[in-house]
């Protein structure tokens, strides 16, 4: 949570910083405490759930054509140069995008326990976060899901589903989501070399 709420306190593109956490998560809010720009909302049951409350947070506050990032803590090693290639594309586009590496392993669908397809990974990319939307879209297109009850995994995923636009940003595959324990040693090794260079 330190590391990835210092690479975005350190952009001067970012306004305001709003950390989503469970309710009663006493360390996220000494955490928060150390940094001036966060706010802390309290989270959803699902991650679009946690994303909505941040969002009603700030249609209080700021503008339904403002950008918003959407990223997970759990990716500590996002690094600035991609979060603001990422603003800039936006900027200059006028359409919401995502950080993304493209698929470079051999990718198969699974049909059953002893069938399965190749998929044509030219056309296939791994997303990442952040996820760069207009708080007003992005905040209408998660509504619509939840009146729907349609599942979605990411940003994106709703933006697409109300036939907006995503544009793919290639980003570094360091960016990482620490989801196993066998990752750990991944980002650390990361994290580490990152804190040598600066």
């Amino acid at each position: 949570m330190e590391w990835t709420l210092s690479a975005f306190q350190s952009l001067p593109f970012i306004d305001q910083i709003i950390l989503v956490l469970a309710e009663g998560d006493s360390l996220g809010q000494n955490i928060a405490a150390n940094y001036p720009s966060v706010t802390t909302v309290n989270g959803g049951d699902e991650r679009y759930g946690s994303v909505l409350n941040g969002l009603h947070w700030l249609q209080q506050r700021v503008s339904a054509d403002d950008w918003v990032m959407v990223h997970d803590v759990a990716r500590p090693c996002v690094s600035t140069a991609d979060v603001e290639k990422l603003y800039h594309y936006c900027q200059s586009s006028g359409d919401g995008a995502v950080l993304a590496t493209p698929v470079t392993d051999t990718t198969k669908r699974r049909l059953s326990d002893t069938k399965v397809e190749t998929l044509d990974r030219s056309t296939l990319w791994a997303v990442q976060t952040p996820q760069c939307f207009r708080l007003g879209e992005l905040h209408t297109a998660l509504q619509r899901c939840l009146a729907q009850s349609v599942p979605v995994t990411d940003e994106a995923s709703a933006i697409e589903l109300n036939e907006g636009n995503v544009g793919l940003v290639e980003g570094s595959r360091r960016n990482i989501k620490l989801t196993h324990a066998d990752d750990l040693a991944i980002v650390e090794l990361f994290l580490t070399s990152k804190e040598t260079e600066t």
